[in-house]
């Protein structure tokens, strides 16, 4: 038989050299495909359900949404365990499905599952939600966002740094292919504050269930179908967004001080600037993050696609920055700090050092 074989290959060299290099093509296109990493990733397959209830302590939050969440996702197929961690505001539960279960089925199961969880959690208590398809080595860029050293540009706040990293940057970042999130560390979150004096409520006699009311229902738009004029449909808009959705905040903040809560008794109206003291104002932290420990900062983490190719998705990302970067302010600059490609190109110069030792050694 394997004279035969090698007959045949003598007989038909051109074929033989044809075929050779053929799989010699194929092998030299797989390589450059292949994802290269500095460890290999074992992350088992799971998918996380997350849920937000600021306010709750923890018991408040295992009983109410935890538990539900858990009883829920009982009884999928091919479900390994249920695990899940219970924090101040936070409920996390995390499913492990077995060895080699695609992650887009596993993910389509629990989704089946969500409105359950939903049904059984109390109203106001949170909404589950999936995380991200991504695993504990996801995050592969790491960027900070801050102040330039030119003294005649602008210098930003924490808080507005931290909104043009959420709005601008984030946006961005999450359009390239491969990456599933961005996550924003530090700063100061910006919210609207209303900070109501008790003893002027108590003077105007108006209960603080009226006042959240209010700003409820003068904070929103509403449609109005439309009127035919003139052979023309004229749309009808309600506009109650404070600011009009789209100006200013300083023109939001006024509307929202501007809101009627009552009326005295000659009808002269009560607002709500009458009664609390509107600002902006930063979410109550519960952490900072700092940068060379020459103070706070921001931060942003990206997180890749599970299955991804590092090189591939950080070259991506780098070039997304730059476009950002050019979009970006006067006087804030985009400060990469952590690439992974740098440990991954570390780790192939130290394979290649070891086997060109080893090779040596074996010829000495």
């Amino acid at each position: 038989m394997i004279n035969r074989i090698i007959d045949a290959s003598l007989n038909n060299r051109f074929v033989v050299f044809l075929l050779a290099a053929i799989l010699v093509g194929v092998g030299i296109y797989s390589l450059t495909q292949l994802p290269i990493g500095a460890v290999p990733d074992i992350t088992p397959v799971q998918v996380q359900v997350l849920t937000n209830a600021p306010g709750l302590a923890p018991e408040e939050v295992e009983k109410f949404i935890t538990f539900p969440v858990e009883a829920a996702m009982s009884g999928l197929p091919r479900v390994e365990e249920i695990r899940s961690t219970t924090r101040f505001g936070l409920s996390a539960v995390t499913v492990y499905f077995k060895e080699g279960t695609d992650i887009y089925w596993a993910r389509s199961r629990v989704l089946e599952r969500l409105p359950a969880a939903r049904a059984a959690i109390p109203e106001g208590f949170g909404e589950p939600e999936m995380g991200p398809i991504s695993t504990g080595l996801g995050q592969i860029f790491q960027f900070q966002l801050a102040n330039d050293d030119d003294p005649s540009t602008p210098e930003y706040s924490l808080m507005e740094l931290r909104s043009i990293l959420d709005w601008q940057v984030g946006f961005r970042l999450r359009s390239v292919p491969g990456i599933v999130e961005v996550n924003t560390w530090g700063g100061e979150l910006k919210t609207y504050e209303v900070t109501v004096d008790p003893d002027k409520l108590l003077n105007y006699d108006i209960p603080l269930s009226r006042l959240f009311e209010a700003l409820r229902q003068n904070n929103a738009n509403a449609g109005g179908g439309y009127l035919l004029r003139h052979g023309e449909q004229w749309i009808i808009r309600g506009e109650g967004l404070a600011g009009g959705g789209d100006g200013p905040p300083e023109e939001a903040l006024e509307d929202i001080r501007n809101i009627v809560l009552d009326s005295r008794e000659d009808g002269t109206p009560i607002y709500v600037k009458d009664v609390a003291e509107v600002r902006f104002a930063p979410m109550i932290r519960q952490g900072a993050v700092s940068a060379d420990a020459e103070g706070e900062t921001v931060i942003g983490l990206t997180l890749m696609l599970m299955g991804e190719n590092d090189f591939a998705v950080v070259d991506r990302v780098r070039e997304k920055i730059r476009e950002i970067q050019d979009a970006l302010p006067p006087g804030v600059v985009i400060k990469p700090f952590y690439e992974r490609t740098h440990i991954v190109r570390r780790t192939i110069q130290t394979v290649k050092e070891n086997i060109i030792t080893g090779a040596v050694l074996v010829i000495v």
